[in-house]
C-alpha cells in the first residue's frame, strides 16, 4: 500500500496530541495517511501497554487512518543504532509515503527528540541503493520521501508552517479522546500525571491549537517545523 502522508509519534498519543487535525483533514479528502508509533508507550503512569494498543486502534478509525503499526520499540530506551533504523527504513519503504511527519527535534520527552532524529536520519538514508532491507522475505526498493516535517509538542518552537485545522479540530479532539486511560477521570486511582489533570485540554492542547491558529488567520492550527527535500517545492502539507 502506497501511502499520501505517514506521520510517526514516539509513543501512542503523540501524533494524536500534534498533528491529527492534518491527518484528518487530508484523509477526509480522499488521500491515505498512516500511523507508525516507535513504543507502545509501556513506561505511563496510567493505563497500560496493552490499553494503549487498543486506544491506538480506536484513534485510528477516528482519524480515518488507512494502517497502523508499532515498532516495539523500548520506551524511554530507544537507541539511534543500526537495528532501529532499520525498522524504520523498512516501513518507510513499505508504504513509500510522499511525506512523512514526525516528533519534534527538541522536546520535555526525551523520546521526542531522539524519535526524530531517528525518523529524520531513516528518511534519508531509505533512499540509499546499497542499503538493503526486505519485507516478508522479499527485497524491498529504495525509496526516499519528498518531505520529512516536524511536529511541535509540548515545548513551543515556532513553527515554519500552520495548517487551518478549524474544521478538523472537533473530531481531532475525538482522536485524543480515544487515549482516556492517559487523561483526566474523576474516577481513576491511578497517580495524577501532566497530562492527566483536569485542565490539561484547555490549557495546552486548545490555546495551542488557538495560539497557531492565529499564525494562519484561522480558529485552530497545527504547526510544523521543516522543508520539502527539493528546494523547488513549497510546502506540501
Amino acid at each position: 500500500m502506497k501511502l499520501d502522508i505517514l506521520a510517526f509519534g514516539s509513543h501512542p498519543d503523540d501524533v494524536e496530541l500534534s498533528c491529527a487535525g492534518v491527518l484528518i483533514r487530508h484523509a477526509s479528502s480522499g488521500k491515505k495517511v498512516g500511523i507508525v508509533d516507535l513504543t507502545r508507550g509501556e513506561l505511563g503512569t496510567r493505563g497500560s501497554a496493552s490499553i494503549r494498543l487498543k486506544e491506538a486502534e480506536a484513534s485510528r478509525k477516528v482519524i480515518g487512518a488507512a494502517v497502523r503499526d508499532n515498532l516495539g520499540m523500548a520506551d524511554g530506551f530507544f537507541t539511534h543504532d543500526k537495528k532501529n533504523i532499520l525498522k524504520v527504513i523498512r516501513k518507510i519503504r513499505q508504504y513509500r509515503p510522499d511525506i512523512v511527519i514526525c516528533n519534534a527535534p527538541f522536546d520535555r520527552h526525551p523520546d521526542h527528540g531522539r524519535g526524530a532524529r531517528l525518523v529524520n536520519d531513516a528518511c534519508f538514508l531509505s533512499g540509499l541503493l546499497k542499503i538493503r532491507t526486505s519485507l516478508r522475505g522479499k527485497p524491498q526498493q529504495h525509496f526516499r520521501p519528498r518531505a520529512v516535517y516536524h511536529y511541535v509538542q509540548f515545548k513551543y518552537l515556532k513553527p515554519d508552517h500552520v495548517v487551518d485545522i478549524s474544521a478538523q479540530f472537533e473530531q481531532k479532539m475525538k482522536a485524543i479522546g480515544c487515549f482516556a486511560s492517559q487523561f483526566y477521570d474523576e474516577k481513576s486511582k491511578e497517580p495524577e500525571t501532566f497530562i492527566s489533570k483536569q485542565d490539561f485540554m484547555r490549557t495546552y492542547v486548545l490555546r495551542r491549537a488557538e495560539e497557531f491558529g492565529r499564525l494562519a488567520n484561522a480558529k485552530y492550527g497545527e504547526g510544523f517545523i521543516g522543508a520539502a527535500a527539493n528546494e523547488s517545492e513549497t510546502f506540501l502539507l
